[in-house]
């Protein structure tokens, strides 16, 4: 194993064919395989046994959230601590070469707490939505301020910041990142595959769901991190409530008054007719579409902090 002491850490739930294959990918990669369950009734526990996991499986009496699912890994590996842990989501197969190249990379960079390389949908022609999610995960190369699922971490440095928030329903990752940086790590993407991901959305209500669980992070991570200099996703919650609130109410209160105040319903194609250049048609009309469910997801969350309760297991598939 190159590049200093591995562990992982793969959650997952009801995860199938996709699961097996993300074990199996790990297979000599790491030194302890650790696979968290959130009340899979499809054999996916004995289907992670019979790989040689170490395998927990939560208390689902509890509001289940993927942080942690994450954090119940990382108290496993507690007892006999890594140099450094792969998380990856049950639905993704790590790539052959990925791990000793991240490894190498952290030995490389003291500096840096967390690498990331690229992740990729497994069938991007299969519909539209896998083709945005493919187009998601291509972020820049080069230091980051967040990753997602997958990375590779210094085990000491995110036990020193307490792992993940287990409240959060979705957004965790950024979360964790954001106090990674606040307590001097860095983050870094690498021009290097990563991951094959299976986001299997075939229907509109699915990425609909997915997008509306976006704006519930934009939004909690914003109130929570508020008074941070970071700013934390607060341009992504003022982008949803602009586009997906903003605009439609003032058409209605517009048109009440002139019809010709429908007309402001017009900043939507115009939008997407700026954005077209620079991210392509298809990219620019559901980015343009997701501010709906993103305000949805942003309105649902303060009315649930106001009422003090949230919910748990905001799932799309």
């Amino acid at each position: 194993m190159a590049g200093g002491q591995v562990d992982a850490v793969v959650i997952g739930r009801n995860e199938g064919a996709r699961l097996t294959a993300c074990l199996d990918s790990l297979a000599g990669q790491v030194r302890r395989l650790v696979y968290v369950d959130s009340g899979s009734t499809d054999g996916s526990l004995a289907a992670a046994r019979t790989r040689g996991a170490e395998v927990v499986s939560l208390d689902m009496t509890q509001p289940f959230t993927a942080a942690r699912a994450r954090n119940a890994g990382l108290a496993l590996l507690a007892d006999d601590p890594p140099q450094f842990v792969q998380f990856v989501d049950g639905d993704c197969e790590v790539r052959p070469d990925w791990i000793a190249t991240a490894a190498t990379f952290l030995q490389d960079h003291p500096e840096v707490v967390v690498v990331c390389g690229r992740r990729r949908e497994r069938f991007p022609e299969a519909s539209v939505w896998n083709r945005l999610c493919d187009r998601e995960w291509d972020t820049p190369v080069g230091e980051a301020t967040a990753c997602g699922g997958d990375a590779l971490m210094r085990h000491a440095a995110v036990a020193a910041v307490g792992g993940y928030d287990p409240t959060l329903i979705a957004g965790e990752e950024p979360d964790l990142c954001l106090r990674l940086r606040r307590a001097g790590g860095r983050i870094w993407r690498l021009e290097a595959e990563m991951t094959l991901h299976d986001a299997a959305m075939t229907r509109f209500g699915q990425w609909w769901r997915r997008s509306r669980r976006a704006g519930h992070a934009f939004a909690e991570g914003a109130w929570r991190h508020r008074s941070g200099t970071e700013r934390h996703w607060q341009r992504e919650t003022r982008r949803a409530l602009l586009w997906g609130v903003g605009v439609p109410v003032a058409a209605v209160l517009a048109g009440v008054l002139h019809p010709a105040g429908w007309l402001v319903l017009g900043l939507w194609p115009a939008q997407v007719l700026r954005l077209a250049p620079r991210m392509g048609d298809e990219a620019a009309v559901f980015t343009v579409l997701g501010k709906l469910p993103e305000a949805q997801g942003v309105i649902g969350y303060h009315l649930g902090r106001l009422r003090g309760r949230q919910r748990g297991l905001i799932e799309y598939k």
